[in-house]
């Protein structure tokens, strides 16, 4: 006796909500938090020219469980679903005429884990990732025949490091969050070395929660608490200036849920990677304006970076470096020119001719190469939708700065010679010296990458160290929140079907 699954149909098996308020809103306590169900849609249908073209998986005979194996995938279900960060009902324990909603739950269950829980139409337009069309079926029926389910759950989650310490740190949250988190500290004076009293005894405690190196004991704010609040600054994205002032005591406000919630969202936004990226590589992490070059999958080369300010957001997306223009014009985008450039003219007339700009065909403007062009030396040009790109800035004052998202969605670069100076190694045509002259000599050149490289702008507000130490960053987009609502209203419209369904 057989059982027909196919794959286009889900049939939800229930969800227990999840808030997912934003970090930097959980500290203000700007509103109440979203709502985040766990429920995984089909594959995407859209009719958008970027979505992937849906999954036709013709119906495929299911051989039917053995007592044992649903045994084993109701087991693996209920505790799966809790290590990688979904928040699905544990399935009821299902024999004979259930096991094809058990069946069904897995499938779901598999695609929640390996691509995510949104359909290509929840994306909106400047999360430029998407998890590659995926089908679990297949996967399944060869687990069930091997009798291999272990295996096959083992093989869902994104295969990355990065996934792997947001796993680790999940289950020590939401540990945390189980024995109580952690009590708020109260609003007061910045505290510092030398302060003393029960807002300092309270201080110790909270840090001890997280950081096992500070010591509890002492009311009084000594040289080795001061290094402990430096280390909390440190993971919260925060000048390590060793004060507790407004910022660090809203960080360390933000509750032990709130932190499990967004640990949970950005598990979700390693599902859209693909299952291999290239061991060549540069990130950006938006959130925290960090550039990292990969070389064989290790980091060898870090800088600070600026991207995009609220309204102007650098877009989540993955391409391909393939030039370096060095000594770039600037082509100002019509609405930059609109807002910022000829309203400066207007005020102080003259302002475009300093500042190197001319007007072409009359309406477009354009800087000129050299020191003042607000491309600096350098730019790293890569294909994408939105016209973005890294690159130099006369500009340097920012990058001293923690909070540096500033830009207009372009990523700035602190060491951007550094940079091209390793991408172009290896090419006889463009040594170090080759490149210095060009800068210097001021002309504008393209130099093409013999190995173009992968770059991948991503978003990350919580990460895991290479010690497991858990970091977290504010939300500056709202895209935490914003993913949130869009599964919950996925999960509304899908649970909406199931009942419909399950009704005839």
């Amino acid at each position: 006796m057989h059982t027909i699954i196919s794959t286009r149909i889900l049939l939800a098996a229930g969800a227990a909500a999840l808030t997912l308020p934003v970090a930097a809103q959980a500290a203000q306590g700007s509103r109440p938090p979203l709502t985040l169900p766990s429920l995984m849609p089909a594959p995407a249908t859209s009719a958008s020219p970027q979505a992937a073209p849906p999954i036709l998986t013709p119906a495929i005979a299911m051989p039917r469980l053995t007592d044992a194996q649903a045994t084993q995938l109701a087991t693996l279900l209920e505790a799966d679903v809790t290590g990688q960060g979904l928040a699905v009902l544990p399935p009821t324990p299902v024999t004979g005429a259930d096991s094809a909603r058990l069946i069904r739950q897995a499938l779901d269950h598999a695609r929640a884990v390996h691509a995510g829980r949104l359909e290509t139409a929840d994306f909106q337009e400047d999360w430029g990732l998407r998890p590659p069309a995926y089908d679990p079926l297949p996967g399944f029926v060869a687990a069930v025949r091997a009798d291999k389910l272990a295996a096959w759950f083992a093989s869902l989650p994104p295969p990355y490091a990065g996934y792997d310490g947001l796993k680790a740190g999940l289950a020590r949250y939401r540990g945390l969050a189980a024995s109580g988190g952690w009590g708020t500290l109260a609003a007061g004076p910045d505290m510092n070395i030398g302060t003393t009293g029960a807002r300092v005894i309270a201080l110790r405690k909270r840090l001890a929660v997280e950081d096992r190196d500070t010591t509890v004991s002492g009311d009084r704010y000594d040289v080795g608490l001061v290094d402990a609040v430096r280390r909390a600054q440190r993971r919260y994205g925060l000048n390590p200036s060793g004060i507790v002032s407004t910022q660090t005591l809203a960080a360390l406000n933000v509750p032990a849920e709130a932190r499990v919630r967004q640990i949970m969202a950005n598990m979700e936004r390693w599902r859209w990677l693909p299952q291999v990226m290239p061991s060549d590589r540069i990130q950006v992490n938006i959130a925290a304006a960090v550039l990292t070059l990969f070389d064989g999958d290790k980091p060898i080369q870090s800088m600070r970076a600026v991207t995009g300010r609220p309204g102007d957001e650098t877009p989540m997306l993955s391409s391909t470096i393939h030039s370096i223009v060095i000594n770039p014009p600037w082509n100002v985008p019509t609405s930059i020119a609109t807002r910022e450039l000829w309203p400066k003219e207007k005020r102080s007339p003259g302002y475009l001719k300093r500042a190197g700009f001319k007007v072409i065909d009359g309406t477009r403007l354009q800087q000129q190469a050299g020191d003042q062009s607000a491309l600096g030396r350098f730019k790293f040009d890569f294909a994408n939708p939105y016209s973005v790109y890294l690159h130099d800035t006369p500009s340097r004052a920012k990058f001293a700065s923690f909070d540096r998202l500033a830009s207009h969605g372009c990523v700035r670069l602190e060491k951007p010679a550094e940079l091209a100076q390793r991408l172009l190694a290896g090419d006889p045509a463009w040594t170090p010296e080759t490149v210095a002259a060009t800068v210097d000599k001021g002309d504008t050149v393209r130099a093409k990458l013999v190995k173009p490289v992968a770059v991948y702008l991503l978003y990350w507000t919580a990460f895991a160290s290479g010690n497991g130490q858990m970091n977290f960053r504010n939300d500056p987009y709202d895209w935490d929140g914003k993913l949130a609502a869009k599964i919950e209203a996925r999960t509304a419209r899908q649970t909406q079907v199931a009942q419909t369904l399950a009704a005839r």
